[in-house]
């Protein structure tokens, strides 16, 4: 049976025509023969089937299972998404990944596309005082001659990883629709300058057991967005507009975000307009967001403007793991809200509010000075940076209240003992005579960041950034001299912080940072307090 199923159709051809003539010689014999007619030979097996044609022939290709992993580039490349869906995706990861977003694993159901995108990242951060959790925002320093002034700190944490989903619908009459989930494990809190697990402790934090090694997951993003060839929307907890959808972050091994620096994620609504030429990119856009307190009835109004020039480009590296390459832009925004706290006076019989309004302006620039592209990253420099000024938006900024409270300069015997009101702080305080004020904060920060000569793999940054109260200190005019003297002490003035860090990419799914950091905290008696900051981080990026 071997030996037949190695044999050619070629040959198989005249063993069934010779059989063929056997069969009919068999049934018509010859008159004369001496001897029997020979035992015909068995039938001659079908001819093998034909295998199919191997990969790079003619022949239409074996339908696939409906399921492929893959690349978003490969996506494009195949042209199963569009330019404007492979840019809108970037967009979204870009703050993640940066140039690695290109690569992000791809699962693809017909025309659906889901990406699952991250890192890990491990840090070891040390602090000269007790001062700060991993991340410092804006968390005032604590005063020289305390405890938490006079001690130091040593944290490792994972909770900076990060993962995130991004899905994507087929496009439809020239819809785009795509969605995005996103998590870190930053839920939790620790309390800094007290005890652990001692009373009176504060129901949202927790041990430190519980906070570092059993973290907790946290929303970044979950939004949905439609583009169109007229608008784009917007739906959901995304990065503020205000400042830009945080395209002007700082390059800084530091988890962010950084003192002096616009860091906000919210709900909104969010409507923009972008138009593209070869040359240049204008965007436009405005949002509802989030009220800063629900009891206001009315959400914060943000809009902005962009302008970058297309060709102009370089390397810019937000935060710790998202390197891309950027055209030189400037955004301006501004945002715009109302809070409304019940009267001192009030009751539950009466409903006396004391209302104010608040708004806020901020400038961001990306300048590239020596270009670089994608290709060319070693010795290139770019310089960013951020000023924003305004009353109430102290939300836009991780961790400011300048240290008080609602109750302001007011003397605790002015507050009554029942008063809620009904709002976050770092908004608006009341002065020493209860009048209410939105609280005034003129902030900037400016970096610097250089791509050593080679392939770029080793990135050198600088930042510096300077927030300060504009009005705080003010509402304790008509103070006592011991109310005074108490407020001082407890508010800010200002703060200067800098920095500098050192990258290096192992490889692309590896990069290494080290940091120095300074904060020198200038409260309102004039007493100054500083924190030195060390850094090391390790980063995976899938």
């Amino acid at each position: 049976m071997r030996m037949r199923r190695s044999i050619s159709p070629m040959i198989l051809v005249p063993a069934s025509f010779l059989w063929s003539a056997l069969s009919h010689a068999q049934a018509n014999p010859a008159p004369t023969p001496s001897e029997p007619a020979p035992e015909p030979a068995a039938p001659a097996p079908a001819p093998e089937p034909t295998p199919s044609p191997s990969a790079g022939t003619t022949a239409p290709a074996e339908p696939k299972s409906g399921v492929e992993l893959t690349t978003l580039r490969l996506l494009l490349s195949k042209g199963l998404i569009s330019q404007a869906e492979y840019d809108a995706a970037l967009r979204d990861l870009n703050d993640s990944l940066g140039l690695r977003a290109g690569e992000v694993n791809t699962v693809l159901i017909g025309k659906w596309a889901t990406s699952f995108y991250g890192f890990v990242e491990a840090d070891g951060i040390y602090d000269t005082t007790e001062s700060l959790n991993e991340i410092a925002g804006n968390t005032q320093i604590a005063r020289p001659g305390t405890y938490a002034g006079d001690n130091e700190r040593m944290q490792f944490t994972i909770r900076n990883s990060r993962f995130g989903f991004r899905l994507k619908a087929p496009e439809y009459n020239d819809i785009r629709a795509s969605a995005q989930l996103e998590m870190d494990f930053f839920g939790g809190s620790v309390n800094s300058n007290s005890g652990l697990g001692s009373a009176p402790e504060p129901a949202t934090n927790q041990q430190e057991g519980q906070v570092f090694n059993n973290s907790i997951l946290r929303v970044r993003h979950m939004n949905l967005r439609v583009e169109t060839p007229i608008v784009d929307l917007l739906v959901g907890q995304y990065w503020t507009l205000f400042g830009w959808h945080a395209q002007y972050l700082a390059p800084t091994i530091e988890i962010q975000g950084v003192p002096a620096e616009i860091f906000s994620r919210q709900l909104q609504f969010q409507i923009s307009k972008t138009v593209k030429t070869p040359d240049i990119t204008f965007e436009v856009a405005v949002a509802a967001q989030r009220p800063v307190q629900r009891d206001s009835g009315v959400p914060v109004g943000q809009a902005g403007l962009r302008f970058a020039v297309n060709k102009w480009t370089s390397p810019q590296t937000l935060n710790l793991t998202g390197t891309s390459i950027q055209p030189l832009s400037v955004a301006v925004t501004g945002d715009l809200r109302q809070v409304r706290v019940p009267s001192l006076r009030s009751t539950s019989s009466t409903a006396a509010t004391n209302d104010q309004v608040g708004e806020a302006i901020a400038v961001d620039a990306f300048i590239p000075v020596i270009p670089g592209g994608k290709t060319s990253k070693g010795n290139s420099l770019a310089l960013d940076g951020e000023v924003s000024y305004g009353y109430g938006e102290g939300d836009m900024y991780t961790g400011l209240t300048g240290g008080t409270t609602i109750n302001g300069a007011l003397a605790a015997t002015a507050v009554p003992a029942t008063y809620n009101p009904r709002i976050d702080n770092g908004i608006a305080a009341y002065d020493a005579g209860g009048g209410l004020h939105m609280l005034a904060w003129t902030a900037f920060f400016v970096g610097a960041q250089y791509y050593l000569p080679g392939p770029g793999n080793w990135i050198v940054a600088g930042n510096y950034g300077r927030i300060q109260a504009d009005n705080l200190y003010g509402l304790a005019n008509g103070a006592t001299a011991a109310g005074l003297k108490s407020f001082e002490a407890a508010t800010r003035h200002s703060e200067d912080w800098f920095d500098v860090n050192l990258y290096w990419d192992m490889t692309p799914a590896v990069r290494w940072g080290l940091e120095y950091a300074n904060f020198h905290e200038s409260y309102n008696d004039g007493e100054a307090a500083i924190n030195h900051r060390g850094q090391f981080t390790g980063c995976f990026l899938f």
